[in-house]
C-alpha cells in the first residue's frame, strides 16, 4: 500500500499558494484492506474511506470508462492492481494530474510542472472530452489563475468547443452546473470564467441570456465601453474588486438581460430594459435552480437598478415605493446589497471605475430616514389596522420629502 498526496493540495504548493484540501490517493489496497486499518468507507460510487483520526478523504486509485452522458456517465473500477499513473491520467488538467509521496518526491507523468511554469491550462488526455463539467472547471481554474498569467491552452480549448458542441452540456443537473458557476463567480476575476465560456461555446448553450449581450450597443455618453457584453464583464470584475458577496455578482451578472431582446431599430437605447429583463432572469434562477437570495436580488436589481441610478432625482414617493419593494424595514441588508450592485454597475465603464457614486450614501440615509418612522405615536393616536399602515405610510413620506429637501443640489 502507498499513499500519495494528489491534485489541488500539489498543484497549488508549487505555485506557492495556500493549500486548504487536500486529496489523497491510495494505491495497492483494496477496500477490505482499508477497513481492516480502522478506515470508514463513505464513497457509493467509488471506493472513498475516512481517515480513522484526521477524517481527511482517501480514494483507491481508480480507472473509469464512459458508459452514459453527463458528469455521472462513468463506469469506475477500483483494484489494487491500478497504478498511479492510470489513476493521474483520469483527471482533467495536467497541473491537477501531480502525486507526493510522504517524502516530498513528485511524480509527474503528464508534465504539469512544465504547464505550471508555461502558466497553461491543458489537458491530461482525450478523455477530457468525455466529461462536461470539466468545460465549466477549466474556465473556473482560468478565473482563479488569471491574475499570474494562466490561460486555456489552444487545443484543450477545441476540445471544450467540441464538448459544447455535443450536446453533452445539456446533460449537467443545474445542481452541479450551479455549484460551478457559484464557486467560479467568488474567484478573484470572473469575468474571465464567463469569457472562456463564450470562447469555447458553452455560454451560448449554458447561459444563451447573457451571451446574447455581446455585440449588442449601448449610448457612449453613459456607457464609453459601448458593447452591454463588455460591459457586464466589467460589472462582474468591479464586484470582486470590491468582494462583494455570491448574490450581488449574480446579479451583477443578469442586470442587463433585457437589452439582449432590443430591437435592432432601437439600438443603442433599450428604453424599458429593466422590465423586458425580468422573464430572462426568472429563466436563468430556475435553469441553475440558484438559492432564493440570489434569486430575489438578481430580480431586484434587474428591476430597479435605474432607478439606484438616479436616485437623486427620484421624488419622495417614488423613493418610499423603492424601499417598499425590498423590505428595508424587515430585510435591511437586501437593500444594501442592492445599493452595492447599483455601484458595481456604474463603476463597470471603461474609464469610470473610480468615479464617486454619490447615490449610495444618499439611498442609505432614505433607508434610515423611512426607518426612524416610529409607530407609537400613530398607536396613542388611536389608528390601528389597514389605517395605521396608512397612517404610517405618510409619516414615512413626509419625512422623506424632507429629506429630499435637505439634499437637494
Amino acid at each position: 500500500m502507498q499513499i500519495y498526496k494528489v491534485g489541488g493540495a500539489v498543484r497549488d504548493r508549487l505555485l506557492g499558494r495556500p493549500v486548504t484540501d487536500i486529496d489523497w490517493v491510495v494505491v495497492g489496497a483494496s477496500a477490505e484492506e482499508m477497513v481492516a486499518k480502522g478506515f470508514r468507507p463513505v464513497g457509493a460510487d467509488f471506493p472513498v474511506f475516512l481517515h480513522p483520526k484526521s477524517g481527511e478523504e482517501y480514494a483507491l486509485a481508480r480507472t473509469e470508462r464512459k458508459s452514459g452522458r453527463g458528469y455521472g456517465g462513468f463506469t469506475f473500477h477500483a483494484s489494487p492492481e491500478v497504478t498511479l499513473e492510470e489513476d493521474l491520467i483520469r483527471r482533467d488538467l495536467t497541473i491537477n494530474a501531480m502525486a507526493e509521496d510522504a517524502q516530498g518526491v513528485l511524480t509527474d507523468p503528464y508534465n504539469g510542472q512544465k504547464d505550471l511554469e508555461d502558466r497553461l491550462l491543458r489537458h491530461v488526455s482525450p478523455a477530457f472530452a468525455e466529461d462536461p463539467l470539466r468545460v465549466l472547471r477549466v474556465a473556473r481554474f482560468a478565473a482563479r489563475y488569471a491574475s499570474l498569467g494562466f490561460s486555456v491552452a489552444p487545443d484543450t480549448l477545441e476540445l471544450m468547443r467540441q464538448l459544447s458542441q455535443s450536446g453533452e452540456l445539456q446533460a449537467l443537473t443545474a445542481e452541479r452546473s450551479w455549484k460551478e458557476i457559484s464557486r467560479a463567480l467568488m474567484e478573484d476575476q470572473p469575468q474571465i470564467f464567463v469569457q472562456v465560456l463564450r470562447d469555447c461555446g458553452a455560454l451560448a448553450v449554458l447561459m444563451p441570456e447573457v451571451d446574447a449581450l455581446f455585440g449588442v450597443p449601448q449610448p457612449p455618453a453613459h456607457h464609453p465601453e459601448i458593447d452591454t457584453g463588455l460591459h457586464t464583464l466589467s460589472v462582474l470584475q468591479q464586484a470582486a474588486l470590491h468582494r462583494q458577496p455570491l448574490n450581488v455578482r449574480w446579479a451583477c451578472l443578469l442586470h442587463d438581460l433585457g437589452k439582449g431582446l432590443t430591437p435592432k431599430e432601437e439600438w443603442p437605447r433599450h428604453i424599458g430594459h429593466e422590465y423586458t429583463g425580468m422573464e430572462l432572469i426568472k429563466e436563468v434562477n430556475e435553469r441553475f435552480k440558484t438559492p432564493r437570495e440570489c434569486q430575489e436580488l438578481a430580480l431586484l436589481v434587474g428591476q430597479y437598478h435605474t432607478h439606484g441610478h438616479k436616485a437623486l432625482e427620484l421624488k419622495a414617493s417614488t423613493l418610499l415605493e423603492l424601499l417598499q419593494s425590498f423590505d428595508v424595514f424587515r430585510r435591511p441588508q437586501r437593500f444594501e446589497e442592492f445599493i452595492a450592485a447599483c455601484e458595481m454597475d456604474a463603476r463597470g465603464r471603461l474609464g469610470l471605475e473610480s468615479r464617486p457614486y454619490p447615490q449610495a450614501d444618499y439611498l442609505r440615509g432614505a433607508a434610515t430616514t423611512a426607518r426612524a418612522v416610529a409607530v407609537q405615536p400613530l398607536l396613542e393616536k388611536g389608528f390601528k389596522g389597514p389605517e395605521l399602515g396608512e397612517a404610517l405610510r405618510l409619516e414615512r413620506l413626509r419625512a422623506l420629502k424632507a429629506y429630499k429637501e435637505q439634499h437637494a443640489p
